[in-house]
């Protein structure tokens, strides 16, 4: 039986951590990250890496995660390819995930998996976990869901994962929703599909900014940010995504200069949308000419409207 080609590709992260004895430093290459596959994946895959960089994710730049767009779009359109796995840092694979969820393009699955403990620590969940995405990888059933994140034996869609401890290989979840599926032993089981919104960009817009409503907050930064005439701004509002009404008028003035205002929910899993009518509430913004994020958070919002921005003429 031919063997299935997968595109690996390694940015670093924990994943790849020694304690070299000044702390964890990236330290794994590729070859040890897949040194440990089961006989069945050896046999099924044919593995194909690059060692796209070597860094924590928290490193990462606008043009980095860009550049590996590209290396993703342009491994999966070679022939035979059946899907990408992304070794990542877990501080931003989210991020990277929906980027990459919301500009890649075709039915093929690209699956982000990292860790959680260091290659020398007693609870190292490296090997498993890139066991498990191959899993995914490979699976027929991981066509068309997009960009996915396998951690801790869990599917998660790129849409609703977010990162919900700082510690521990349960550190992954989707807020009101779920996995998308589980890896038990060889076999993935999927229980739900996602419907993808892939935007065709020809470049991401860096100049889009993300501020946080919170109790009592002053329009200061807001206003300055206003001030900088930035192409857009998200803010997480309060619940469905309220503001403070002293908000009001510097985001008007946003609108009408031109930039785009989006307004997410800062609530972990939440939805934007209220029937109140006071100032600063959903009705109020969308008569401003604010955007409603729907079910995305103020991180994946602002990666949207930077693809949207971004978008081919």
């Amino acid at each position: 039986m031919a063997k299935i080609k997968i595109a690996v590709i390694t940015t670093g992260g924990t994943i790849a951590m020694r304690d070299e004895g000044r702390g964890g430093v990236p330290a794994l290459g590729p070859d040890e990250l897949l040194a440990h596959l089961p006989a069945d994946l050896r046999q099924q895959a044919r593995v194909d890496v690059e060692a796209f960089s070597n860094v924590p994710s928290s490193h990462f730049t606008l043009n980095h995660v860009w550049q590996l767009r590209k290396a993703v779009v342009d491994r999966l359109g070679r022939l035979y390819v059946r899907g990408a796995v992304i070794t990542h840092g877990t501080d931003t694979m989210e991020e990277t995930a929906y980027l990459l969820d919301v500009t890649v393009p075709g039915e093929r699955p690209v699956v982000l998996t990292g860790a959680m403990f260091r290659a020398d620590e007693a609870g190292y969940d490296g090997f498993r976990n890139v066991a498990d995405a191959l899993r995914v990888a490979l699976d027929p059933g991981a066509w068309g869901r997009g960009a996915m994140i396998v951690m801790n034996g869990e599917v998660h869609a790129a849409r609703y994962a977010v990162k919900v401890k700082s510690h521990g290989a349960d550190a992954f979840a989707s807020p009101g929703r779920g996995p998308m599926g589980r890896i038990i032993g060889d076999r993935v089981h999927w229980y739900w599909n996602v419907e993808r919104d892939v935007i065709p960009v020809r470049e991401i817009e860096p100049d889009v900014y993300l501020l946080k409503a919170t109790l009592g907050a002053p329009d200061t930064l807001l206003r300055a940010l206003v001030q900088q005439r930035p192409r857009g701004i998200v803010i997480e509002g309060f619940g469905g995504g309220r503001v403070p009404p002293g908000w009001m008028e510097p985001i008007r003035e946003a609108v009408q200069q031109g930039t785009v205002v989006v307004v997410a929910s800062r609530c972990p899993a939440g939805h934007t949308g209220d029937e109140y009518g006071y100032a600063g509430a959903c009705r109020d913004l969308e008569a401003a000419g604010v955007v409603l994020a729907g079910e995305l958070n103020g991180l994946k919002a602002r990666l949207k409207l930077m693809a949207a921005l971004g978008q081919r003429e």
